[in-house]
């Protein structure tokens, strides 16, 4: 499973309205930290795609979510499940912080 791109016009759909937990990457191209989280994502996109959705949001594209999630500082990652942000990580975290998140609501 790849990520999926989403937008400020498309959050409601590919996330609030998402049959399976979605982990959401608000990030930014000129954020360092962000680039080092990528490999992270990924791994964790190709392990656990059948059980969870991966999204990426540019928060300098998508300010009114970015915003509406009260992203301050970036990398920040937002575990969804059912519509509701149900963990919040900032910053980079190694990759079985996540997991350990997800395989508490997959």
């Amino acid at each position: 499973m790849t990520q999926v791109v989403v937008t400020d016009q498309n959050f409601e759909t590919e996330v609030l309205k998402s049959d399976k937990p979605v982990i959401v990457d608000f990030w930014a191209s000129w954020c360092g930290p962000c680039k080092m989280l990528d490999p992270i994502i990924d791994e964790i996109a190709k392990e656990l795609g059948d059980k969870i959705k991966v999204a990426k949001v540019d928060v300098d594209a998508n300010l009114q979510t970015a915003q509406k999630y009260n992203i301050l500082s970036i990398p920040t990652v937002i575990l969804f499940n059912k519509g509701e942000p149900k963990q919040q990580f900032v910053g980079v975290q190694p990759k079985e912080r996540y997991q350990e998140e997800i395989n508490k609501i997959v």
